[in-house]
C-alpha cells in the first residue's frame, strides 16, 4: 500500500487515522469517519485535499438536505421567471441545473476530495438513497435524461456525530474510522500547531485541568480538542501562568458550554486544585 496521506504541519493524524485514509484511497471507498465534536473530523478533510494538492468540495448537511441535492438541483424556479421575461431560451433545460458537491467531483477531470459533512442530521433514508451512485460513481439527471460517470473517482470523506444510527447497507460500503480523543501527549502536539511559543509548564497545568474536566460525570457536554485550543489562546493573551491555573480555572466559559456544566464545576470549588 502506497502511504499518501501521513497528516500536515496544521493537522497531526495518528497512524491508526493515516492509514485509515490510506486504505480509502487505495480501495477507491468512501471513508466514514466518527467521533466527538471537535476532534477534528471536517478539518481531516482539508488536511487530506492540502497534503494530496486536489480540490475540496463541501457538501454540508442539513436536516432538510435530500441525497439529490448532492448531485443536481433543477433550478425550476429560474425557468419561469426567464419564461415570464422572454429574455432567455428555456427550451434548454441544462442550462437550468445546478450540479452539487458530489456531482461535480463526479465531472471532474482530475481527482478531488469530497467531504459530505455530518451525514447524520439528514433523513435515515438519507444514506441509502445515495447507495448507488457512492458504488457507480454516476447519476443521471432526470430531467435531461444525461448520465454523468465519474472520470476518475474522488476521495469522498463522510462525517458523522453518531446522532443516528447508519444504515448497514450504507456502512458495508465504506471504510470506517472512529477519531479516538487524544491522549495527552498526541493533544500537547496539536495545540503547540495551534500555539508553538506556549512555555511547557503553562501548556502542563492547562491539559491537566482540561483532562480534569473531562473525568467529571456529571458534566453533559465535556470540553473538545478545538475548546482546548480556545482556551490556550485565552490564557496567553489574558497573560496568565500556570500557578494561576493551579488555584483556578479562568475563563471556564471557553471550555463549559452549558450552564449546568458551570454550575456543576463552580460547585467544586477548589476540588481542581492540584495536590
Amino acid at each position: 500500500m502506497i502511504a499518501n496521506f501521513t497528516g500536515t504541519e496544521r493537522y497531526i493524524a495518528s497512524q491508526d487515522l493515516a492509514e485509515a485514509v490510506n486504505v480509502a484511497l487505495v480501495l477507491e471507498r468512501p471513508l466514514l469517519i466518527k467521533g466527538e465534536p471537535g476532534t477534528g473530523k471536517t478539518l481531516l478533510a482539508r488536511a487530506v485535499a492540502e497534503q494530496l494538492q486536489r480540490p475540496l468540495l463541501t457538501w454540508h448537511v442539513k436536516s432538510t438536505s435530500r441525497a439529490i441535492d448532492g448531485l443536481y438541483v433543477y433550478d425550476a424556479v429560474q425557468r419561469l421567471q426567464d419564461s415570464r421575461f422572454g429574455d432567455r431560451d428555456i427550451h434548454d433545460i441544462r442550462q437550468y441545473i445546478r450540479f452539487g458537491a458530489l456531482g461535480r467531483a463526479f465531472l471532474a477531470d482530475a481527482p478531488c476530495v469530497t467531504l459530505i459533512d455530518e451525514i447524520d442530521k439528514a433523513d435515515l433514508e438519507f444514506p441509502n438513497d445515495l447507495l448507488h451512485e457512492l458504488d457507480a460513481m454516476s447519476f443521471t439527471v432526470i430531467e435531461t435524461g444525461d448520465v454523468h460517470t465519474a472520470k476518475v473517482r474522488p476521495l469522498v470523506i463522510i462525517t458523522s456525530n453518531n446522532e443516528k444510527e447508519l444504515p448497514d447497507a450504507f456502512l458495508r460500503r465504506c471504510i470506517f474510522h472512529f477519531i479516538a480523543f487524544p491522549d495527552p501527549t498526541l493533544m500537547a502536539r496539536i495545540v503547540r500547531v495551534h500555539h508553538p511559543l506556549v512555555r511547557q509548564s503553562l501548556l502542563d497545568e492547562a491539559l491537566a485541568r482540561f483532562y480534569w474536566l473531562r473525568t467529571l460525570p456529571e458534566l453533559r457536554k465535556k470540553p473538545s480538542t478545538s475548546e482546548l485550543i480556545d482556551w490556550l489562546g485565552a490564557l496567553l493573551r489574558g497573560g496568565l501562568d500556570e500557578e494561576t491555573l493551579a488555584a483556578r480555572i479562568p475563563y471556564l466559559g471557553t471550555l463549559l458550554k452549558k450552564e449546568q456544566d458551570v454550575e456543576a464545576v463552580t460547585r467544586r470549588g477548589r476540588g481542581w486544585a492540584r495536590h
